[in-house]
């Protein structure tokens, strides 16, 4: 089931194909319970930096949240996977520079929890185009997920050109040495539930430490995690390096986001 909503009326097929085939826009996904999103203002924060970057316009606050109720209302859903795509039915691919109106899309789908099984993961060499926007380019994300599947992976990791381990498909990752969580430097969409973690973690007094990690050097983790909108997972392995998922490791991590508040929209 997935539902769309733009500005909170049922999208029509024109709304929808103007997406499409523009695919230019961008977006950020949450999970809704009770009507309420752990770190929704990051979620806002990510959303009118974006606007204001690809199209040189101010996202109201208050319109994202509309939107996101009106389509909840009118699905009769308090509990939601949700996805806001901001874009806009007046761009014109041969004068991207115009300054157009934007448009606010609410899809919906079911609530989602993270799958508790341990991932094995593949790396590819990979860089997102302007990595710190989470825009509609999705293509390469899920053809490299599709190619890490077809090899007997469960995902796709990335590293960049030196090596370094940058971010999953759709979901950053960190690691654990023992004593401390490394979270990877590289060029990355910095989710989040990745700010959120460290924020709960820095609260309970779990070390954290910045620094390239490259993808040929992991001898000194002992385990790794992954993480996205919809909760924390244990990584299995990368490439042909076998991991041992944590599990006092994992319980310090969902205690973490369980310390950040949900927000009522």
């Amino acid at each position: 089931m997935s539902l769309a909503f733009l500005d909170g009326q049922p999208a029509t097929a024109d709304d929808l194909r103007a997406l499409a085939l523009a695919n230019y826009g961008h977006f950020s996904s949450m999970q809704v319970r009770g009507r309420a999103v752990r770190g929704f203002d990051l979620h806002l924060q990510r959303l009118k930096a974006a606007t204001r970057e690809l199209f040189d316009q101010t996202l109201d606050e208050a319109r994202i949240r509309s939107g996101i109720i009106s389509a909840l209302d009118a699905a009769g859903m308090d509990d939601a996977g949700v996805r806001v795509t901001v874009f806009s039915r007046a761009f014109d691919s041969l004068r991207p520079d115009r300054s157009v109106p934007v448009d606010v899309l609410a899809s919906l789908s079911p609530a989602r929890e993270a799958a508790t099984t341990p991932a094995w993961v593949k790396t590819f060499a990979f860089q997102r185009p302007l990595p710190h926007v989470k825009h509609v380019g999705t293509f390469p994300l899920f053809q490299w997920r599709r190619q890490a599947l077809r090899d007997g992976f469960d995902d796709a990791l990335f590293v960049d050109a030196r090596g370094r381990i940058s971010e999953g498909s759709v979901w950053n990752i960190g690691f654990w040495d023992g004593e401390q969580v490394v979270w990877p430097q590289a060029e990355a969409l910095r989710g989040t539930q990745e700010k959120l973690l460290q924020a709960g973690l820095a609260e309970v007094g779990v070390a954290q430490r910045h620094m390239p990690v490259e993808a040929r050097a992991l001898g000194g983790l002992k385990a790794a995690f992954a993480a996205n909108a919809t909760g924390v997972w244990p990584l299995s392995g990368i490439d042909d390096l076998a991991l041992r998922p944590d599990p006092v490791l994992m319980e310090r991590l969902r205690a973490a986001l369980q310390a950040a508040p949900l927000r009522s929209l």
